[in-house]
């Protein structure tokens, strides 16, 4: 990720040194003929254009090789190849291509999907019947000729339908995870996006960079020119180094947000060791007019995080239910045959039995699961609050990102180019000093760098947007995927 200048952008400067140096030899009195040439080149010197996309250069891109590697088997996430391994991508990295790496690696996805594995698990465990008892009985051992021999099986008979109530309370905490899940895939692919935006705007902006770095650089050694020839000052100079160095400070600065971000984009894609690839993509230009009270109902409704919280208020409803039978006692039958010795004749038993619900009525967990209803229904309110809350500042974030856009690319970009053009014809005609046209190309160049962060602040806030303001793709994920307590409350009658 070495941002400094190539060896053909270096190849590129050395006619222009020669000039210097060649300028230098001349005599007196044609010293006056180069430095206007010179000046001419400065002067002609292609400004940023701030219509343009992405910079077209190439780079040599890295990608994780072999197909096996980008889509794993479940739950396992994949090993970066050593550097050498790493296969060279011609083209550039997409958003679709960082969004499939993230959604197969991505560690909180595939908690989620065994945490959904485990509520499917316990939602098939609590609808299983008991086993069957089998046993063998003797009496009167020690009494010889009128001893007893029984075999019996016993088993319970579940009453009040509790085993289809554990069902549904079980399907309900399953269709609770699975919308987990698809929540935190949107998650996922929300920080993706915004992050992929960020980075291509710092592309750009680096591509703008480079482009003013050689201007900056010739305004410098005209400045020097100028003055050896007696025509600037050392003022000029220094205004022209000063210049420089900013152009360089933000080049550096802006490398190394490069390099954080796509650290972020390794890091939330589930593999840290990802070696950087040039994105290719675009930024947003333009927006619509937003209905945003009408767009937080349509979120709300279709979100999956909502989603989920109806499905644990129908778990809530259910578990109710189910333990208002709970104090219907099970039925325990056993049948049991054999041989009495001392009739010497066959023996057939029948026991029933059943519970009495007389100091256990199970009024503790009633009461329990009405407080949870309604739990249930005030954790639902509190989502949907938070999602207007969070749109609210997406709207904020999109909106003024839609009005600097608006702003920029109507006004501001079209007078600072005007402006530029002006100084540049006011300084050939002599009207304005080498200090003021250095102030123009360097306003010039701020606002291209605003526009792209704009268009990055545009892009980032419509990512939030379609993936229904869910983001944090690495925070802890929710495991409430239940239990198989239930089953175990079936058969204990208690």
């Amino acid at each position: 990720m070495n941002r400094s200048l190539t060896h053909k952008e270096a190849e590129q400067k050395k006619p222009l040194v020669a000039a210097l140096e060649k300028a230098e030899a001349k005599a007196q009195d044609r010293e006056t003929d180069e430095l206007d040439a010179l000046e001419e080149e400065f002067i002609s010197t292609v400004s940023l254009d701030s219509t343009n996309g992405s910079s077209e250069k190439s780079e040599s891109i890295k990608l994780i090789d072999a197909e096996e590697q980008l889509y794993p088997s479940p739950l396992e996430p994949i090993q970066a190849p050593a550097v050498g391994e790493q296969a060279v991508l011609a083209g550039g990295m997409t958003l679709d291509q960082l969004e499939a790496i993230a959604l197969e690696n991505n560690p909180a996805i595939q908690e989620l999907a065994a945490t959904t594995q485990k509520a499917a698990g316990f939602r098939e465990q609590v609808t299983t019947r008991p086993n069957p008892t089998v046993g063998y009985q003797a009496q009167q051992l020690a009494d010889r000729g009128t001893d007893q021999h029984l075999a019996f099986v016993e088993r319970e008979f579940v009453t009040g339908n509790k085993l289809e109530l554990n069902n549904r309370v079980l399907n309900a905490t399953l269709a609770a995870q699975l919308q987990e899940l698809e929540a935190q895939r949107f998650r996922v692919r929300t920080d993706i996006q915004i992050r992929f935006y960020q980075a291509l705007a710092l592309q750009r902006q680096l591509d703008l960079i480079r482009e003013f770095s050689e201007v900056a650089e010739k305004g410098v050694d005209f400045a020097q020119q100028r003055m050896e020839a007696g025509e600037g000052t050392r003022v000029d100079i220094l205004q022209s180094k000063i210049l420089l160095n900013e152009v360089q400070l933000t080049q550096r600065q802006t490398q190394a947000r490069l390099a954080a971000v796509w650290r972020e984009i390794a890091a939330l894609s589930g593999v840290p060791e990802m070696e950087y690839s040039r994105l290719e993509g675009t930024l947003p230009s333009e927006s619509g007019i937003v209905d945003w009270e009408g767009l937080a109902s349509n979120i709300v409704t279709s979100s999956p995080e909502y989603a989920a919280a109806h499905d644990r208020i129908s778990r809530a409803y259910a578990a109710l239910e189910r333990q208002e039978v709970q104090p219907i006692p099970n039925m325990t039958a056993q049948l049991g045959a054999g041989v009495d010795y001392g009739t010497n004749s066959g023996m057939l038993n029948l026991q029933i039995g059943v519970p009495l619900p007389i100091s256990n009525k199970n009024l503790g967990n009633i009461d329990a699961a009405n407080a949870e209803i309604c739990r249930a229904q005030m954790e639902a309110q509190r989502i949907k609050n938070s999602i207007e809350e969070r749109l609210a500042v997406v709207s904020k974030e999109y909106d003024t990102a839609t009005a600097a856009i608006d702003l920029y690319s109507n006004d501001i970009l079209p007078s600072a180019k005007e402006s530029l053009d002006l100084a540049n014809q006011a300084y050939q005609a002599g009207e304005v000093g080498f200090v003021q046209i250095l102030l123009a190309r360097k306003t010039f160049f701020d606002t291209n760098l605003k526009y792209v962060d704009a268009q990055a602040q545009l892009a980032g806030a419509q990512s939030k947007i379609d993936g229904f303001v869910l983001t944090g793709g690495l925070n802890s994920v929710r495991d409430d995927s239940g239990d198989s307590s239930l089953r175990d409350q079936t058969f204990s009658q208690q």
